[in-house]
């Protein structure tokens, strides 16, 4: 078996593993494992832009980084942790400067300030953006300057699990996806920066590689999953598709119109209208097709055809050419058929309640990005936060565990023992998984993602929650029988699917089995049979743990005391 040695792991190469292993190069001998090759993190998917207070633009020059916060945590419906979420509005000016000096191509004002656009739930026009690609813009970006420095790469490697000696973390076994081999990576960090787990639902803008694996991971090692029940539906997604169409599209001036002509956003945002919260236009645009003022009963019309051909082709390219080669439209000349898919997970894994923003429970274990819980989004995202949150908490945990030092290392009798056990582990499961002769691994994940869109969606009820959790439950048990059909490990596909799906049916069980215990609507959490908010009873963090008769909850307070919890109107 090989073993692999360094100072820090990052586990993902998206913008959040891409900025923190960049700040820790600097220092330390450390390693970036990625299971796909880096620029082709989910990161360059984003499409809207990266928040921060610039005031570039005449009507943003009010902004200020503590109106950001106010913004998010509003947005987050008050269940986001304010001292985090003002530190990261804080940070993000700098941020963005710094993505400049790297040679971001940003989009310009006329002025040569980097330009700005509005987004959903902000006061001020505060979004910026390269044309439509942003993601993919500062993805490659930080690729380069990782090159440039030096950053050590492990592409196509599959994390399994995590190992501990005498409750800190010493290591982590992976799948060297290229010739089946297992590794041995040790190191006294490990930073989990693995994305998010989207393709739990059938119905998601996510790419097929967020299926979960480092909150899985972590949560094996017993780290808790925290509140996973809030699911971002995005209420702009592709018929048929469900490719993301941008918010940027809404923020240059999109309407959004039903079967009678209507802009429906009127009835339930008449301020902000189609500018309003992800989740609140995500409902809106549900409960026009449940009400039978949807097209084919399936969907609404995003129409961009009064911004003129030359905005479009400037400003929204990308959504041009998405509509085009995947629906048959030009948007120049027709609208786009749009509907809510799943598209962000606000919750993950579960961090302290004190401490260092990204520390987990497991002494030398950080998390950021998608996959982790840091709670500066609440119970709902602003679009144009999440790229933001990658880099200034990869950047912050990279500065602080350098202030930190290394810590001192386990005898390596003690690794040794430690993961020669989880291997041990592993190779039982991969044994068992080639004699059974259970269902196949897809037949198990289409159930799982067909129930998850059917009965934890944009609206919940506790009937379909339980349906739900019972379900999932089953799955579970015949996930124990399931079958590889070749022993063969070399770019073992079959074998990487399995894998996923270990992580995702723990995290589809916790999200339901939340979402049934949270008896209230908040931000993206909405059940019908509670559709007020409840802050007396609820005004928490859910923390969801294995224990011995299945899975449990425990809560932790929300971080208050900056801004004052108000009804959400818009």
């Amino acid at each position: 078996m090989r073993i692999e040695e360094f100072d820090v792991l990052v586990v993902g190469a998206g913008l959040s593993g891409l900025r923190a292993g960049l700040e820790l190069s600097t220092k330390w001998n450390t390693a970036i494992i990625s299971k796909v090759f880096p620029v082709r993190s989910h990161s360059g998917a984003a499409q809207g832009g990266i928040n921060a207070a610039l005031g570039n633009l005449e009507e943003g020059k009010g902004d200020t980084p503590k109106s950001h916060a106010f913004d998010t945590v509003k947005g987050s419906d008050y269940l986001a942790d304010q001292d985090v979420v003002l530190f990261m509005c804080e940070e993000a000016p700098k941020i963005v400067v710094e993505f400049e000096s790297m040679g971001a191509p940003f989009s310009r004002l006329e002025s040569g300030l980097i330009a700005q656009r509005p987004f959903g739930g902000a006061g001020f026009p505060r979004t910026c953006y390269a044309g439509d690609r942003t993601g993919h813009a500062l993805l490659h970006t930080l690729n380069e300057q990782s090159v440039r420095m030096g950053v050590t790469f492990f592409d196509e490697y599959f994390v399994i699990d995590l190992f501990m000696v005498e409750g800190k973390i010493a290591g982590l076994i992976a799948l060297d996806i290229s010739n089946g081999e297992l590794v041995s990576f040790r190191s006294p960090y490990i930073i989990l920066a693995s994305g998010g787990f989207g393709r739990i639902f059938k119905r998601s803008t996510n790419a097929m590689i967020n299926t979960g694996d480092g909150v899985g991971a972590a949560f094996r090692a017993g780290i808790p999953m925290q509140d996973v029940e809030f699911v971002q539906f995005h209420p702009t997604t592709l018929y048929g598709t469900n490719i993301l169409i941008t918010e940027g599209a809404r923020g240059e001036g999109g309407y959004l119109f039903n079967t009678k002509g209507e802009r429906f956003m009127e009835k339930t945002a008449p301020k902000a209208m189609e500018l309003a919260p992800r989740d609140i236009v995500a409902r809106s645009n549900e409960t026009e097709v449940i009400e039978g003022r949807g097209f084919e009963d399936a969907y609404v019309h995003l129409d961009l055809t009064h911004l003129g051909a030359e905005k479009i082709k400037e400003r929204l390219p990308g959504i041009r050419e998405i509509s085009i080669y995947f629906a048959g439209i030009d948007p120049i000349e027709k609208p786009i058929p749009v509907q809510p898919g799943q598209h962000y997970s606000m919750g993950g894994i579960g961090t302290k309640f004190n401490g260092d923003y990204g520390q987990t429970d497991l002494p030398g274990l950080y998390t950021i990005g998608e996959c982790s819980c840091l709670s500066v989004h609440g119970a709902n995202r602003l679009g144009g936060n999440s790229l933001l949150e990658t880099a200034v908490f990869g950047r912050y945990i990279g500065k602080k565990l350098i202030e930190k030092g290394l810590p001192i290392k386990p005898s390596s009798s003690e690794i040794q023992t430690a993961e020669s056990g989880t291997i041990e582990r592993i190779e039982r499961m991969f044994t068992s998984w080639n004699v059974n002769s259970g269902k196949k691994p897809v037949e198990i994940r289409e159930e799982m993602g067909e129930t998850m869109n059917r009965n934890v969606g944009v609206y919940r009820t506790e009937n379909e929650l339980k349906k739900a959790t019972i379900t999932l439950k089953k799955l579970q048990h015949e996930f124990l029988d399931t079958q590889v059909l070749t022993e063969d490990r070399r770019f073992n596909y079959g074998l990487i699917r399995t894998l996923e799906l270990r992580s995702m049916l723990d995290i589809a069980e916790a999200t339901a089995f939340a979402s049934l215990w949270r008896k209230e609507s908040r931000g993206a959490h909405f059940r019908t049979d509670y559709p007020s908010r409840n802050d007396d009873d609820f005004l928490v963090h859910t923390m969801v743990h294995r224990g011995k008769e299945g899975l449990e909850i425990k809560t932790k307070p929300v971080k208050l005391g900056i801004f004052e919890v108000k009804e959400r109107k818009y």
